[in-house]
């Protein structure tokens, strides 16, 4: 009887001290879990700001570290993303972009942003160049895409750019008439609708202006084909 009730102490004292090793496991696992997640907390700067804002701040520090991904281009089409110039204004600023990507990689860098400048009459520092390009620098990339090129005219119409701004500078240089107001100034609903209505009517008719054009220069180029015929089977009688 006491050999039986020994023994049953003894497999008790053997389920505690293995229940007690299992929670220490388990205490591990939190506390490795934890640590990962402080890890991963302080790679995110900060908690307390917005999430758009956070993001921002990750990527940063992902790209300074030489560990970002590359992003998925995402389709961007000017003529719908930027309604309040029209075509003929969005072509302008293309052929611009352009003139001054020299490198042909779709961005104007720092190099190539002096170089405008320069061309501009209205040369920068090297901290002024970096200010500019920091001022519309969506991705940080330290290099100006033409969505972000096109962000100068957008912030320029509006208001947004300070007087100093070397960026206010370059629009007012450019050539490039950015003066439409846009829906945004209009006094009442009336009036916003009847100035979307009336830009969407412009945009329509250069488009159908771009297409006669076209069908003209083909219909010359087929009166030339044929006159050519022509005079070549007047020669070869």
């Amino acid at each position: 009887m006491a050999s039986e009730e020994l023994a049953q102490k003894l497999q008790r004292r053997l389920q505690l001290e293995e229940s007690g090793a299992a929670a220490e496991g388990e205490a591990e696992a939190v506390k490795g879990a934890a640590a990962a997640g402080e890890v991963e907390e302080r790679s995110c700067l900060t908690a307390s700001a917005g999430a758009e804002l956070s993001a921002k701040l990750c990527r940063r520090q992902d790209i300074n570290e030489g560990a970002a991904q590359p992003r998925r281009a995402a389709v961007f089409n000017p003529y719908t993303e930027f309604k309040e110039f029209s075509r003929r204004q969005i072509k302008d600023m293309e052929r611009m972009f352009r003139l001054y990507d020299s490198g042909r990689d779709g961005y104007i860098d720092l190099m190539e942003l002096k170089l405008m400048m320069e061309k501009l009459g209205a040369p920068q520092t090297h901290l002024g160049l970096k200010n500019m390009i920091k001022e519309v620098d969506e991705d940080f990339d330290g290099k100006l895409s033409f969505r972000e090129f096109l962000l100068i005219f957008h912030k320029a119409a509006a208001g947004e750019l300070e007087e100093d701004s070397g960026l206010l500078t370059l629009a007012k240089l450019s050539e490039i008439d950015v003066s439409i107001e846009g829906v945004k100034g209009a006094k009442n609903f009336f009036e916003a609708k009847a100035q979307a209505l009336s830009s969407a009517s412009k945009f329509e008719a250069e488009i159908k202006a771009e297409q006669d054009e076209r069908k003209r220069e083909e219909e010359e180029r087929k009166h030339r084909r044929a006159a050519f015929r022509e005079l070549k089977s007047t020669f070869s009688q």
